[in-house]
């Protein structure tokens, strides 16, 4: 049976401030580098065989952080890079609602294109990594579509917050990808942003 441990960035600057950041590339700030440290110390002790991570520069520097006291392989894999959210990124909250008020942006990538990267992305571990525990440092939106997608009750969590830096655990199990917990953020000292 495949785990995935998916952990999702630390903060960065954009976070803080409410900017959408999609795939524009935003470097952790101090508080993503100290839950980075958070989430290597819960997880130091825990048995992993692979530390997975998009090539952007707030997931790779987290996986980096997390992976310093586990020596494991570090992978870059695109397949879980975030969502672009195009002409959205860069644009707080109330900048976004107020020009595209039904959180839709030019130049958007859709949903479809969305899960049919991550599906991919999974498959690719399932393929590389049979049987394996791995440790996948990802984005929000990316988490999210996959919570949706995979949990049982998925349809009916749309709106909810993920933190910097929380925990979702997912297997493959039965011929499916299952989501056993989510948002978990226990190993943090505090959950914001």
């Amino acid at each position: 049976m495949a785990h995935i441990c998916i952990v999702r960035h630390g903060q960065t600057d954009w976070n803080l401030k409410g900017k959408l950041q999609g795939q524009t590339d935003i470097p952790l700030n101090e508080t993503g580098r100290k839950q980075a440290g958070e989430c290597r110390e819960f997880l130091k002790d825990m048995d992993w065989d692979v530390v997975v991570t998009t090539s952007l520069k707030r997931a790779k520097e987290t996986a980096e952080i997390i992976n310093e006291s586990l020596g494991l392989p570090l992978l870059e894999m695109d397949q879980f890079k975030e969502r672009s959210f195009g002409e959205g990124e860069g644009m707080t909250r109330e900048a976004r609602e107020e020009k595209y008020p039904g959180f839709q942006f030019p130049g958007m990538e859709t949903r479809e294109e969305l899960h049919d990267r991550i599906e991919d992305g999974l498959q690719q571990i399932l393929k590389q990594f049979p049987g394996k525990k791995v440790l996948l440092v990802s984005h929000g939106a990316v988490i999210h579509a996959m919570i949706n997608r995979y949990h049982v009750d998925g349809d009916k969590l749309e709106e909810f917050r993920l933190f910097n830096g929380c925990l979702t655990n997912l297997s493959f199990e039965d011929e499916g990808w299952n989501v056993h917990d989510y948002n978990v953020t226990d190993h943090l000292v505090e959950t914001k942003g």
